[in-house]
């Protein structure tokens, strides 16, 4: 079916900002809600685990082996997303309007069929998978307990991060930012109060943990809802008679299902360091799941910076303006070399006082202070790997971010680990990390070049004429 372009009774509809205002500007104003947003994200994913740790290092364990799951969830959701995002913002800026309308209304499709998905998942597969890795009485009651209301209950934050991708599409970073942090703050102010049994409450501990999550998604759900039908938008969703229309779905796992197999590998990458590191002992685990909870308040703000650049650059790939994606791309890459240089100074000079957040034990406090010294060396190549993986995203080439996800973390960071753990012992596994980053720097710089010269380099002053009316 022909697409129907952007019009009104008086002629063409008002310009987008992601066409028109400053750069600099721009991409301060649409990065900082996320960025807000995702810091607190990261803040309620790490007072979950400090309170949890205070219950037990077994308690830290178990959700350290339930991350990967969780890292599952956030790979489908968020990667759909993430080709929805791109679908949308490259047909508004090729003023395609009909054909974003459709892609917004098959996103909220996609994410209930997901989160039932999973909530099959959590029913009937927890405890097979925790027992798995873990027979430990007290770490097996807390993981199965703690794995199953999480997938369960999880299409909540499907929904909720569909209409946070619909909004960031059309330029709308403020609404995303009010989504996030009404979640997090929510899950900050139960965690101690349903895991310790605060005011009278029955003290539930993990199992306290997970209700406090599921229960700040689904808030954060009602908010998105609410602010979705607060006005009209930049596009429209559409349930009533819905069909699905395989071309959209097509167009929007073309981007998106690499986006959760980039995701999903993170996934498979923690299962299967999770299960080189328990060979050494469950302290290790807990060491990787601190890692994990720390390192998100460096890489969050790199992905909420970079869900202003995505829009933006999408938005002008699809106008055809070469010179505002180049600087786009430019300003976003900068911004992320200089977050992920204050990180990499944080791990490198206060790993202690990052590990006693939770309550490390002398051993967890041996294993945990090298660990944080050694991964953080990744942190500079990992800004240019993300920024290179949105622009390739944004222009509608998620298989080359997937390539580089794979080679990341399955056929470089696996094998690594398991050859260091094997030679060096605990010591020396960490080492994996920034080797694989550096590794994937080479296959970036291989891949950047070449979307240049075959699409970037081509690209016009935006000066693009719409067809007759």
């Amino acid at each position: 079916m022909k697409e129907e372009h952007i019009n009104t009774q008086s002629g063409i509809k008002k310009e987008n900002k992601m066409g028109t205002q400053p750069i600099g500007k721009l991409l301060f104003t649409m990065s900082l809600p996320a960025i807000l947003s995702m810091l607190v994200n990261a803040l309620y994913n790490i007072v979950d685990s400090i309170f949890v740790a205070h219950i037990s290092e077994d308690a830290l364990s178990a959700l350290s082996l339930v991350f990967p799951l969780q890292f599952l969830i956030i790979a489908v959701a968020i990667g759909t997303g993430v080709g929805l995002n791109s679908l949308i913002s490259r047909r508004l800026g090729a003023r395609m309007q009909e054909a974003a309308d459709r892609a917004a209304s098959h996103g909220i499709i996609l994410a209930v069929l997901g989160g039932l998905v999973f909530a099959l998942i959590g029913i009937f597969g927890s405890k097979p998978y925790i027992l798995a890795f873990s027979e430990v009485p007290s770490i097996s009651e807390y993981g199965i307990q703690y794995c199953s209301v999480i997938l369960t209950f999880s299409i909540f934050v499907f929904i909720s991060a569909t209409i946070e991708k619909i909004f960031q599409a059309t330029g709308n970073m403020i609404y995303p930012m009010f989504i996030g942090l009404s979640g997090g703050l929510i899950n900050i102010v139960l965690d101690p109060i349903l895991i310790f049994g605060l005011f009278g409450l029955p003290r539930l501990e993990v199992l306290g943990a997970a209700l406090a999550t599921i229960i700040s998604q689904f808030i954060g759900l009602c908010v998105a809802v609410g602010l979705w039908m607060k006005q009209e938008h930049a596009v429209k969703i559409s349930l009533k008679g819905f069909r699905f229309h395989g071309q959209t779905v097509k167009e929007i796992y073309a981007v998106g299902f690499p986006a959760i197999l980039m995701q999903a590998i993170g996934s498979v990458m923690l299962v299967g360091l999770n299960a080189i590191l328990i060979s050494f002992s469950s302290t290790a685990v807990a060491v990787l799941g601190a890692y994990f909870r720390l390192q998100s308040f460096v890489f969050m703000p790199v992905f909420g910076l970079n869900q202003g650049v995505m829009p933006l650059v999408g938005y002008n790939f699809g106008a055809k303006n070469k010179s505002r994606v180049i600087k786009t791309f430019k300003l976003g890459l900068l911004a992320c070399l200089g977050i992920m240089f204050f990180g990499f100074l944080l791990f490198q000079l206060l790993p202690g006082p990052l590990l006693m957040l939770f309550d490390a034990s002398d051993q967890m406090m041996e294993i945990g202070l090298n660990a944080l010294r050694l991964i953080s060396i990744c942190f500079i190549p990992a800004a240019f790997g993300i920024s290179c993986s949105t622009l390739f995203q944004a222009t509608g080439h998620g298989v080359l971010s997937l390539i580089i996800s794979l080679a990341r973390q399955l056929f470089f960071i696996l094998p690594l680990a398991y050859l260091l753990a094997q030679q060096f012992g605990v010591n020396r596994v960490w080492l994996a990390f920034p080797l694989s980053e550096i590794a994937s720097v080479l296959i970036c710089l291989l891949f950047l070049v070449y979307i240049y010269k075959k699409e970037i380099k081509h690209l016009g002053n935006g000066e693009k004429k719409l067809p007759a009316m």
